[in-house]
């Protein structure tokens, strides 16, 4: 190995942070400055079946110029253990729906996945399994055949007793499975100063004193975000190279999320802001039989023409949706708050206070500056709330 040789690129595929209780020693932003220290390209937050630490670390990544990959620890309960990253929009709401899936069948801290309900691949997502030995087994083959073209087998090599032959082996073990070996440390901690903290929680995890698991905690605190000059003294170039590629094919940001409303709110043929001024027009024309007072039309062209320049017309659609449900179902409810000082909910029926009234001023309700769609607080009778939580379900 030539020591003085430039460091190699380097993006870590499977992290663990403090939202996979007891077990990540470090919180999200920890491994985030961590890794932008360390120069990687790319750190992967993979929490045991959650995404919960995702946003925190996106928050980091975006102060510290780091790449966030956005991905997902399972172990499957008759099959191998794997990690998922998310590639694209389409790939993290397939992952979010597994989570669920999961999640949903077991008690509150626990999931149950099988590899039936990967049956479909997890489309989109790339897959690293976390090998159970060194040596093919069914659950290696099932995965190998299952993500063809997308899964890795995740090389993790901690200091142990012959890591140079243990990557040997697994190399060997990747030809025959046809999966490309790709490094990967599998960090449960940003430092390894936190190797207290993380036998801490394990002895936690088994419900013992540390002093009564010795011979089950880590054999080390190699399981942190190692120094680039460490990783290549201790990975084939190969290996190291391959993980900047995994990341290259991550190309998901979290901020591509958005408020997804309800298409069929909108009549077929017809815009949103088409639908929204019909309904404000004819809701005018039932709050003001005789005819709307001069300001309060300029107050809703206004509006309107400001909804229309922030893309919100599906989000006041919605509302006026949800408002309309109870009011059909006789269900008492009542909007409240700044979208009083709104013309187009008085004439949807969202509110009913009359703007031509009082004094109000829209600005607090909503504006360019705020950058996202206004709140608008709508109270219902509590003892038929669930019936309108059905209808939006």
């Amino acid at each position: 190995m030539n020591h003085s040789a430039p460091l190699q690129p380097y993006a870590e595929l499977h992290c663990l942070s403090s939202f996979t209780f007891q077990r990540g020693a470090s919180q999200p932003e920890e491994l985030i400055t961590r890794a932008a220290a360390l120069g990687y390209t790319a750190l992967a937050i993979t929490d045991e079946c959650s995404l919960a630490g995702v946003v925190r670390a996106w928050r980091a990544a975006r102060e510290h110029g780091v790449k966030l990959l956005v991905g997902a620890e399972v172990r499957l309960a008759d099959g191998p253990h794997l990690v998922l990253l998310a590639t694209d929009r389409a790939a993290y709401g397939c992952l979010s729906a597994l989570i669920s899936l999961g999640r949903g069948r077991s008690a509150k801290g626990g999931y149950r996945l099988t590899r039936e309900d990967l049956e479909a691949g997890v489309p989109g997502c790339l897959a690293l399994l976390i090998p159970a030995s060194e040596y093919p087994d069914d659950g290696a083959r099932w995965f190998a055949y299952r993500f063809r073209g997308r899964g890795y087998l995740a090389v993790e090599l901690v200091h142990g007793d012959d890591d140079a032959t243990r990557c040997r082996r697994l190399e060997a073990m990747a030809a025959v499975l046809g999966l490309p070996p790709v490094a990967a440390a599998g960090a449960e901690m940003h430092v390894r100063g936190r190797r207290a903290l993380h036998d801490t929680l394990a002895a936690i995890r088994r419900r013992r004193p540390v002093a009564e698991i010795a011979g089950d905690l880590a054999p080390n605190g190699e399981r942190h975000l190692r120094r680039r000059e460490t990783l290549q003294q201790t990975y084939p170039r190969r290996l190291l190279e391959r993980t900047v590629e995994v990341a290259a094919r991550c190309a998901f940001e979290l901020d591509e999320l958005r408020y997804e409303y309800p298409e069929e709110i909108v009549p077929n043929g017809v815009t949103p802001a088409a639908h929204l001024i019909r309904l404000v027009t004819e809701g005018a024309e039932r709050r003001y039989p005789e005819g709307a007072p001069r300001h309060i039309r300029a107050a809703w062209e206004r509006e309107l023409a400001l909804i229309a320049e922030l893309g919100y017309e599906h989000y006041f659609l919605t509302v006026h949706d949800i408002v309309r449900f109870a009011r059909k179902r006789g269900i008492l409810c009542q909007g409240r708050g700044s979208a009083a000082n709104s013309v187009v909910c008085y004439c949807l029926g969202i509110t009913e206070v009359d703007p031509a009234r009082q004094s109000v001023l829209f600005e607090r309700f909503i504006s360019r500056e705020r950058g996202e769609p206004p709140d608008i607080d709508v109270d219902f009778e509590h003892h038929r709330r669930e019936e309108v939580i059905q209808y939006i379900y």
